[in-house]
């Protein structure tokens, strides 16, 4: 009787191009908007990666960034305002080998989601967070939000914005994020480095982006941006605090790059550990009684 042979092919993984990417929806936003950067970034950075779009999942809440998802051909969950960062906590728990990203807008992540903000990085659950910051509520037609500058004229502060400017990254930073980062849409190539860096790091990991809105916000431009942003130099020590912290605090002009990068285990990482001692430890009844009674 003949041998039977078994023919082993080796195949290669496939290199996908930020254009596999792309959904069949083509994105709404007004031309011009700083957006439009952000996503061929995050494209981009997506290719760079290889990440598999069966196993990457992207999560927004409410407002023009938050469309995002359903411009990307991954998994995608639309949420409701300003809960980005609980939905993706939730899917990154439920299943840990995902990646998972959160896309949204100043408003939606630093006005009604900042009571979610510093608890996602304290507990430096696994994701990143993309903030496009625009400065301005954009979607319900040009009002304030907590990143807007003092004196800053729109249709609810006609007399100038009397509140003091929010500082997400110095925010982030104390709260325990472990990978804060500053970009800008209209350097997309250099956005899309950080983007895959942030990816890539295991941790909470904040990119915010300046991403002008060019209906709404006049004073925060393409040609204010011009000049005013400068890449960080090498010699700033990510793992520096108050380096990292000073950095935040710059204005005129902005830092962009990795302002502060540091490695401690996951929300995951602990859970699967403390999982690990639960389901190895002899249970006795008896102790219990005596812990607890």
């Amino acid at each position: 009787m003949a041998e039977t042979q078994t023919l082993s092919i080796q195949t290669q993984p496939v290199q996908r191009q930020p254009k596999d990417y792309r959904s069949h929806l083509e994105p709404i936003w007004c031309p011009g908007c700083g957006d439009y950067g952000v996503l061929n970034a995050l494209l981009k950075a997506m290719s760079q990666l290889n990440l598999d779009p069966d196993r990457t999942v992207l999560v927004s809440g409410i407002g023009c960034s938050s469309r995002t998802p359903s411009f990307v051909a991954t998994y995608g969950f639309h949420g409701v305002h300003g809960r980005i960062l609980p939905v993706a906590t939730g899917i990154k728990l439920a299943n840990p080998e995902l990646t998972v990203i959160g896309v949204g807008g100043d408003g939606d992540a630093y006005a009604i989601g900042m009571e979610h903000f510093p608890h996602a990085a304290r507990r430096n659950i696994d994701i990143t967070y993309i903030v496009m910051n625009n400065q301005i509520y954009g979607l319900t037609k040009g009002q304030t939000s907590p990143t807007s500058s003092h004196g800053f004229v729109t249709k609810t502060t006609p007399f100038g914005n009397v509140e003091g400017m929010l500082n997400p990254l110095q925010i982030a930073i104390v709260s325990g994020a472990t990978f804060v980062a500053r970009g800008y849409s209209g350097m997309p190539n250099h956005l899309a480095r950080l983007i895959s860096e942030a990816i890539r790091h295991r941790g909470f990991a904040l990119v915010d982006v300046f991403s002008p809105c060019v209906t709404f916000n006049k004073v925060q431009t393409y040609d204010h941006y011009k000049g005013k942003v400068y890449e960080i130099p090498e010699t700033h020590d990510p793992t520096d605090k108050y380096a990292a912290l000073r950095l935040a605090e710059e204005e005129n002009p902005f830092p962009v790059g990795i302002l502060y990068r540091v490695e401690r285990p996951t929300l995951d990482e602990e859970l699967a550990h403390i999982q690990q001692q639960a389901y190895t430890e002899n249970a006795s009844v008896e102790q219990l009684f005596k812990r607890y009674m």
